[in-house]
């Protein structure tokens, strides 16, 4: 498993305050919710701060003098200021957990609409499943800080600074007995600190392995099977899985002696209460109401620096992932967006690739000096082995990438005018790879698109002869697809991309080896729906099968990424040059095939 994917996952900083003030950012909109919560947790601390010192009261004032009405009295007191505490923490917990998933909300939603904006080249150098953790694993970390973090951070801190003020204003000898062990609670806390921040990266790091492990081997199923590579994908399954199961282990291992050493120190200061108290109440410096007290508040002293030591590691892991959000949100969308965008309403269709030049990295072109002129309504076939710049062309025409040099013009009009929304409405491409969605076939074809009705979408099917193999199916177009439309086949998936392209009525129409998977039935099909849908729009087919382009007005052939020859067959051939070798090579044994085929049937 190569290891650079993982290499982000490092340790930085407990916090972050440039990090911190992007983040509130998202708080803002619900800045009078959040100040509510803080209020309502600074009351419920106070209350529970007052437990202890009313016990106190109890003790002094009502069972050493025996005054059982005043002390019915202030038990009664007791229990509703518990409930009232207890009510107080429910609705702060509930406002805080209903704040962090707007907020989450509204930042999944920017993060999701920066991506979709992203040019090719993002994807191209970034896995899928290291974007899917942007979105959902990183996101839900910062939903813990913000639910379980930030606020609730300040009313741990004001708990700690309150017990210690009561306990000084109780006792100011006997709070510093108590606070003598304190050193020994830091020293604890830090060692733990520093230990389970190692233990919690080795599990992220590895539990990204195993996941990325299995979705590999997942996907490549049939490959392993056929070469019957189970064994060997399990022994590195089993490899991964023990070391998380360790990584795990050291965890629990961390945190099950952290927390009984914590109930040591606490139990070493009960001792010291106990001792030193005891003594004071023996010589008359101390009441027993008081000793009770300070008990009390030692118990509540350690429980929000044992959460403290937790929110560190919750923090520590939102600000790692905070700063791996915001470097995505940061990154340029590849694309120049138009200042005044130009209108490109009844468009016609011309292209032109003027002077174009075009590579995916700076230095390394893979377009040199393109020039082509396609007329409004001219199919147009582009050809050439693979590697020449067939793809790249038409993906610069559909905008997915910025050119280095040159440009490119619809109806006279520059690409970088032309704002990209508009330009894609006017442009179809069915690619080799046909994606098709989770759903029914209706949506598959229609893409959500409210301008395109049901019988526009049955219409296209037709014409284009899917509706053949569609009302077969149960339910016909409701008939519902499983991902990636895996219960079609090859050919059933590649009519169902020509529908959803027709079903768009395109000015322009782009066909990347869109027929190189079908069988030769189905391309013959195909093949005269083409002739027909092609007619009256611009068409650029681009095809490794030269039996694709019989029909189209002239064939582009490009080597080594330049435009090599332009012409009709006939010319091309008499040429005899690239063309007329790649023809040598593939066309008439491919046209002999169709011929067979056609005198079986």
């Amino acid at each position: 498993m190569s290891s650079n994917y993982h290499e982000e996952e490092i340790l930085g900083k407990a916090y972050d305050g440039r990090l911190m003030k992007r983040l509130l950012i998202y708080l803002k909109p619900y800045s009078g919710l959040v100040a509510l919560s803080v209020i309502i947790l600074l009351i419920s601390s106070l209350a529970q701060l007052a437990a202890p010192y009313l016990t106190k009261i109890a003790i002094d004032k009502y069972i050493m003098a025996g005054d059982s009405e005043g002390l019915f009295r202030i038990m009664l007191f007791l229990i509703g200021t518990m409930a009232f505490a207890v009510t107080l923490e429910y609705f702060q917990r509930y406002l805080m957990q209903y704040i962090g998933q707007r907020a989450m909300y509204d930042l999944r939603m920017q993060i999701f609409s920066h991506v979709q904006h992203l040019d090719l080249k993002f994807f191209n150098k970034n896995p899928v499943g290291r974007i899917l953790t942007r979105i959902t694993s990183d996101v839900q970390v910062l939903n813990e800080m913000f639910t379980a973090g930030v606020i609730e951070i300040f009313g741990d801190i004001f708990m700690i600074l309150g017990i210690i003020a009561a306990m000084l204003v109780i006792n100011w000898k006997l709070a510093l007995v108590v606070f003598s062990v304190l050193p020994l609670l830091v020293l604890t806390t830090v060692i733990f600190r520093k230990k389970v921040r190692q233990s919690f990266r080795d599990v992220r790091l590895t539990t990204a392995r195993l996941n990325a492990f299995t979705q590999e081997n997942l996907t490549g199923i049939s490959v392993v099977q056929s070469f019957t590579a189970e064994e060997r994908v399990f022994a590195g399954y089993d490899g991964i899985n023990i070391e998380l199961k360790k990584a795990h282990l050291r965890t629990v291992f961390y945190f099950a002696v952290f927390f009984p050493i914590v109930e040591i120190i606490g139990a070493f200061s009960l001792a010291l209460i106990v001792g030193y108290g005891g003594g004071q109440i023996l010589g008359g410096a101390l009441t027993l109401g008081a000793l009770v007290a300070f008990i009390q508040y030692a118990d509540r002293f350690y429980r929000p620096i044992r959460d403290l030591s937790e929110k560190y590691n919750i923090l520590q892991a939102a600000m790692a992932s905070s700063e791996r959000i915001f470097k995505l949100l940061d990154t340029n969308t590849g694309i120049e967006l138009p200042s005044q965008p130009a209108k490109i309403e009844g468009l016609k269709g011309s292209i032109e690739f003027r002077d174009l030049s075009f590579g995916y990295e700076d230095n390394n072109f893979v377009l040199n000096d393109i020039n082509l002129d396609i007329k409004a309504g001219e199919k147009i076939a582009v050809v050439g082995a693979t590697g020449s710049g067939k793809t790249t062309l038409i993906s610069l025409l559909c905008r997915f990438y910025e050119y280095n040099r040159g440009d490119i013009l619809i109806d006279g009009i520059s690409l970088k005018k032309i704002n990209e929304k508009e330009l894609r409405k006017n442009i179809a491409l069915v690619l080799q790879d046909v994606f098709l969605f989770t759903g029914d076939i209706n949506r598959n074809i229609r893409l959500g698109s409210e301008e395109i009705s049901l019988e526009d979408v049955k219409r296209a099917a037709c014409e284009i002869g899917a509706d053949r193999f569609i009302s077969r199916l149960d339910k016909t177009y409701e008939y519902q697809l499983t991902e990636r439309g895996a219960n079609l086949s090859v050919g059933q998936r590649q009519l169902i991309a020509f529908a959803r392209a027709l079903a768009f009525n395109p000015a322009i129409l782009i066909l990347d080896e869109a027929t190189s998977s079908v069988d030769t039935e189905t391309e013959i099909l195909i093949q005269k729906a083409l002739r027909k849908l092609l007619a009256n729009r611009t068409s650029i087919v681009i095809a490794h099968r030269l039996s694709t382009i019989r029909d189209v007005d002239r064939i582009v052939v490009m080597h080594k990424s330049r435009i090599r020859e332009v012409g009709a067959h006939e010319e091309l051939m008499k040429a005899k040059g690239i063309y007329y070798r790649l023809y040598q090579l593939q066309y008439k044994d491919q046209e002999a095939l169709i011929a067979n085929e056609q005198l079986r049937r």
